[in-house]
């Protein structure tokens, strides 16, 4: 697991391509393509019009909740939401071992049912609020990563997990402290002034290499 995925979104400035492109760019190994509104057809060749930027880069591309576009785009698993396709029922489509299954949990009990399921992976949010998504689930915060992290290392849970939910470069150092060891952005990074320089920022920082902030440039 990568300590940094980006998630898509788009603004005014950049298109979904263009944003995972830059976080790519700037160092970024998973990219989630996610595209709520969109109808299958453009969420399919968006995903296609990013697989070889992902590849190029060394990228994992990961499709948010749409498990039937997998295999037919080349993407290497998917992530489920709580209102998504089933774990198992996905698993059926994208074998363990050949593709990756993420799952969102919002407590500790969501933890539990989702490793008892088989998911590779956990996003675990919201840390706070975020305008990126909508229908919310109760806000975690730092005290909250404490808590559940303290709890899987009790139950010998032994799975990563990725905080998300408007997570900003200021938030790592406590995050980090905590046992957060990877986390997902979006916003954060897309309302960059510099996004690839702002991935950068958080792939330094999730690194513990405060020197390597220096050497970040502007291109």
């Amino acid at each position: 697991m990568t300590p940094l995925q980006f998630i898509t979104h788009t603004n005014e400035r950049v298109s979904y391509t263009e944003g995972a492109q830059a976080a790519l760019r700037g160092g970024c190994k998973w990219i989630q393509l996610r595209m709520k509104d969109a109808s299958d057809t453009e969420f399919a060749e968006t995903a296609r019009q990013l697989l070889p930027h992902c590849r190029q880069l060394g990228g994992t591309l990961i499709l948010d909740d749409r498990a039937l576009l997998v295999r037919e785009v080349g993407a290497q698993g998917v992530h489920l939401g709580k209102n998504d396709m089933p774990v198992a029922e996905a698993r059926k489509l994208l074998p363990k071992g050949e593709y990756i299954i993420g799952g969102t949990a919002n407590t500790i009990e969501d933890i539990r049912r989702l490793v008892a399921e088989g998911v590779d992976y956990i996003g675990c949010g919201p840390f706070r609020f975020t305008h990126t998504k909508s229908r919310l689930a109760p806000i975690i915060g730092v005290d909250g990563y404490k808590k559940i992290i303290d709890t899987m290392r009790r139950e010998r849970i032994d799975i990563p997990l990725v905080a998300i939910g408007g997570i900003t470069l200021a938030d790592i150092k406590a995050l980090r402290q905590v046992g957060v060891q990877a986390v997902a952005i979006s916003g954060a990074i897309l309302q960059a002034e510099n996004p690839t320089a702002e991935t950068r920022r958080f792939m330094a920082a999730l690194d513990g290499n405060a020197n390597q902030q220096t050497a970040i440039n502007n291109d």
